[in-house]
């Protein structure tokens, strides 16, 4: 695999992160050619003037980390995001109304994607595995598969679980090609990586990327 950095999306989304934790973020995407790098809202518009001229996506996120806004905030939050120069959104689902078995989560992610394709955007729904049977995952998968979600998202970071291999082969098998998988949470390891790029993850979100790069190529040497 010799594209192994154009898998991986370097993500930020701790709390307490600083500006220069940020501005380290971005050079390891610069120096390593990372497919992105994730941050929250507020960075957004700084992160895009920093990547000018890269050929690295500008990811942040929407309803996070939980999905309990409700469905205006969140397309009020998605229009500011890709006005301040996000290029990919990552949307929290409204797990409440899933779990409450409400059609709410489709007509909100369908919503959504209208307003990102409509800006040539790339949109991400996190189902959050973790509270999800295999039953619950194909049922999640088809609705943002229906709802004209561009990938479908593990984790967010902030459940008891991340990302599964078992999760992401069943997630692969339930949607069509066109639609990407994002592995997400806990991955912290070459080997755990690469055993979700062979079960069908096209991204890896992580916090990890810059270890994960050099990693590769110890093992590559």
């Amino acid at each position: 695999m010799n594209n192994f950095n154009r898998f991986l999306e370097s993500t930020l989304l701790k709390p307490t992160m600083t500006d220069r934790e940020l501005d380290v973020l971005v050079r390891d995407a610069i120096e390593e050619q990372f497919v992105g790098i994730c941050v929250p809202p507020f960075w957004v518009k700084k992160v895009k003037r920093d990547l000018e001229g890269q050929d690295i996506q500008v990811v942040t996120v929407i309803g996070f980390p939980f999905g309990f806004e409700d469905t205006a905030t969140k397309v009020a939050e998605a229009k500011e995001a890709i006005k301040n120069g996000a290029d990919e959104l990552d949307l929290v689902w409204s797990q409440t109304a899933f779990h409450s078995g409400m059609s709410w989560p489709k007509i909100e992610i369908a919503q959504i994607a209208k307003i990102c394709h409509e800006e040539e955007r790339i949109l991400k729904v996190i189902i959050e595995t973790a509270y999800l049977n295999s039953d619950q995952i194909r049922e999640a998968c088809l609705i943002c598969q229906d709802a004209g979600a561009d990938y479908v998202k593990t984790s967010t970071g902030y459940a008891p679980t991340g990302a599964k291999v078992e999760d992401i082969a069943w997630m692969r098998e339930v949607l069509p090609s066109a639609v990407g998988i994002k592995a997400s949470g806990g991955i912290k390891t070459l080997d755990f990586a690469l055993d979700l790029i062979k079960a069908g993850a096209d991204r890896i979100g992580t916090s990890s990327a810059k270890a994960l790069m050099e990693a590769w190529r110890n093992a590559n040497l």
